[in-house]
């Protein structure tokens, strides 16, 4: 239901919403503008295997442990204040980043940019709840954020090849200092301040404590994906959920606790929180596959197939905001639903590729992302309107911090299911006369079986490299299925459960008046 008495946003609400996508954008960027970039990072840096998996993973794990503590932190001390501290860690990272001299500078810079990263996230979509108090304004101005977040993650391997194609590899991170200059200029004069006025004392042990839920539950699942299974990953797994029952249990029983009790008095909040996490599994399940699919099978170059990959993201652009407007004039729950149908729509169309399917790929793709999409902008939406606004700091680091999740499980969960069928099949498939070292490596990835395929003689190689990328389509295929079956479930969750959970308009709580202007 739209709220009459609030006020309508106007013109430089909308400025400084176009102001705050710029960090949200880069942010998002930040996780895939290094595709491209880290082999040639590698050979002038003398960088080790393992120190090219932090230069990868560090950013992501930053991002991610402290994404709550940020929310938190903006809630206490203005979410203004705290979008420009971390556009000055960002933008100083970003320098420290492009003229690194070894691996370690550069992974401590991909740190520092993580840190910044997780109190941009939570701070830009507080003060989008903030700003706009109208219910359709809000769920418009969601929608568009939610387009942004996803297009800029496909973006930023684009503009990474682009840039790389003309200048060296340091210039993929300078791109971020012109903007968070101009957002440390605008913001003061754009947007205004907004902070819980009776934030109570901030819980320190709470910090350590969210920090031991997050990193090692995502950490110990990115391994599983990459390397099959492992008692150390699955016992990694098991600390953090540990470590995440003292969490919860600590915010329940005290007052200044750092997600606020508050957020859950609707049980929409919760339900909108793992609705998010659902669909950010099944995003990345895609995700995971098509992008080897566009490299590895169809033998794109690597700004050839982040090109294509780029085509179904212009699509996700326009639903976004088209899923918001839709979630206002009918019932959440069904916008949600047909989103998550969508979704297992593109996922048995994926299901029917084989090893020369460009346009079916392409077109399942575009149909998962905008089903997606068609989910977690309403969804976020409603936790957002579900929260009081003086929290809303703390709700959006907790969705985004499920959305952390989701990416990481169904990473785990679809990596591991394409990886058996791919081992089972390109064993059962490779010719009996194959090295032993050589075996192990086409066993291991698609990647790796290129890579051998490239130096055996002419049909040997030959049929090492077909063996291989049927393995893998085939492989994409079973875990298509998989995706197909999971997303019809979250749509029946969706038109259950939200509809028990009633009304999810704007929550009775009163808007705070920003804090100074």
């Amino acid at each position: 239901m739209t709220n009459p008495s609030a006020p309508l946003a106007g013109r430089r609400e909308w400025t400084a919403f176009v102001v705050l996508l710029l960090p949200l954008l880069l942010v998002s960027m930040d996780v895939s503008v290094l595709f491209y970039a880290v082999p040639v990072i590698s050979e002038d840096l003398g960088v080790t295997s393992t120190q090219q998996l932090w230069i990868f993973d560090v950013y992501a794990f930053a991002l991610a442990g402290l994404l709550i503590t940020m929310g938190s932190l903006g809630d206490r001390i203005g979410r203004r204040k705290l979008l420009m501290a971390g556009a000055v860690a960002f933008g100083a990272a970003s320098v420290a980043a492009a003229y690194a001299r070894d691996a370690e500078t550069l992974i401590a810079a991909r740190a520092v940019l993580g840190v910044g990263g997780a109190t941009l996230m939570p701070s830009t979509m507080a003060l989008v709840r903030n700003m706009f108090r109208d219910d359709k304004q809000r769920s418009k101005a969601v929608g568009i954020w939610s387009g942004a977040m996803a297009g800029g993650i496909a973006l930023g391997s684009v503009v990474g090849g682009v840039l790389l194609e003309h200048f060296w590899w340091g210039s993929v991170f300078l791109i971020n200092v012109p903007a968070m200059v101009l957002l440390l200029v605008l913001t003061p004069v754009l947007v205004p301040e907004f902070k819980d006025p009776r934030p109570g004392p901030f819980d320190l042990l709470s910090v350590p404590l969210s920090m031991g839920a997050v990193l090692p539950v995502i950490y110990g699942l990115k391994q599983i994906a990459a390397d099959g299974f492992s008692l150390p990953m699955a016992l990694c797994v098991a600390a953090g959920l540990a470590v995440g029952w003292l969490f919860v249990r600590r915010q329940r029983t005290r007052r200044d606790a750092m997600i606020s009790r508050e957020l859950f008095r609707h049980r929409a909040f919760g339900l909108g929180v793992t609705v998010n996490t659902l669909a950010s599994v099944g995003m990345m399940g895609s995700a995971y596959f098509t992008t080897q699919y566009l490299q590895s099978v169809l033998g794109k170059s690597p700004l050839d197939a982040a090109l294509w990959g780029l085509l179904p993201s212009l699509a996700v652009a326009a639903v976004a905001p088209l899923a918001t407007t839709a979630a206002q004039k009918a019932d959440k729950a069904l916008v949600i639903a047909a989103g998550f149908l969508m979704g297992a729509a593109g996922y048995g169309l994926l299901a029917l590729s084989d090893t020369d399917s460009l346009a079916l790929t392409l077109a399942a793709a575009a149909l998962i992302s905008c089903g997606i999409v068609s989910v977690m902008a309403p969804a976020s939406d409603m936790t957002l309107a579900t929260a009081p606004p003086e929290k809303a700091g703390s709700a959006a680091a907790v969705l985004e911090t499920g959305q952390e999740f989701g990416n990481a499980l169904g990473m785990a969960v679809f990596g591991s299911v394409g990886t058996a069928v791919y081992r089972r099949d390109v064993t059962d498939a490779l010719p009996a006369d194959l090295p032993q070292g050589t075996l192990e490596a086409v066993r291991e990835t698609l990647g790796g079986a290129v890579g051998v395929a490239a130096r055996l003689p002419g049909r040997t190689g030959g049929a090492v490299l077909g063996a291989a990328r049927e393995a893998f389509t085939h492989g994409m295929v079973v875990a298509s299925v998989g995706g197909a079956v999971l997303l019809v479930l979250a749509a029946l969750l969706s038109v259950t459960a939200l509809r028990r959970a009633g009304d999810t308009s704007t929550a009775a709580a009163p808007e705070p008046a920003p804090a100074s202007l």
